[in-house]
């Protein structure tokens, strides 16, 4: 979308500490980048593809994220365990984990949270409204979720998505979790588990276990 297409699609306020305001929602932003980049929202713009799997972004520094699950680079070390991850924002809600930092409490019951996303499904509980309860309703069954995630996994049901696939058998899963728990079948140990170190990632982003990726995780007797 083009500058000019923006500043017809939204409006200027003068003397506004946030001056530019959507045209469609309302939204006021500060600075006519940050509305052309949601704008896209609404036009369902995606101009950023991904040249191994072809999946489509609104902006650069999204791909630029997304890149780093086919590369399996995790640039950002936790200073505490030496786990790694992929994007500082997940680096930083991970140390809280060894902080103890919980900045976000509820208005409510006064119970703290390491993360906004957490108080922001904690406090649906409270309501007397079940539609606020779970307000992330699927567009095939009108089945209503609390996160979006929820609804992300349940709407493969639907669109029958399973980007988690079986390098031994080929057998495709919805969930990551799933594929863990299918691939133990192939070891010739029932008690063996697939190494968390040794996980790839497929063209399209799933998961990839291979055979020889599973070791044993106890002592026999």
């Amino acid at each position: 979308m083009s500058q000019q297409a923006v500043e017809s699609a939204g409006m200027k306020i003068p003397n506004c500490s946030k001056p530019f305001e959507c045209s469609e929602c309302n939204k006021l932003f500060r600075q006519l980048s940050t509305l052309t980049n949601h704008m896209k929202i609404h036009t369902g713009e995606k101009p950023y593809k991904c040249t191994i799997c072809q999946k489509e972004f609104r902006q650069t520094t999204t791909l630029s994220n997304h890149l780093k699950i086919h590369t399996g680079e995790k640039p950002f070390n936790c200073n505490f365990c030496n786990k790694q991850f992929r994007q500082l924002s997940t680096l930083s809600n991970h140390q809280k984990i060894h902080t103890g930092e919980k900045p976000f409490e509820c208005s409510v019951c006064g119970k703290q949270f390491r993360q906004s996303s957490t108080l922001n499904s904690h406090i649906r509980i409270h309501s007397d409204d079940k539609f606020c309860e779970k307000p992330y309703a699927c567009t095939y069954c009108s089945k209503t979720f609390r996160q979006t995630g929820t609804l992300s996994n349940h709407l493969k049901i639907h669109t029958g998505e399973k980007p988690f696939e079986c390098a031994v058998c080929g057998k495709q899963f919805r969930q990551s979790s799933t594929l863990n728990s299918h691939i133990r079948i192939h070891a010739d140990d029932k008690y063996c588990k697939p190494s968390t170190a040794t996980v790839s990632t497929t063209v399209n982003g799933g998961l990839n276990l291979k055979l020889e990726d599973i070791k044993p995780f106890y002592t026999p007797m």
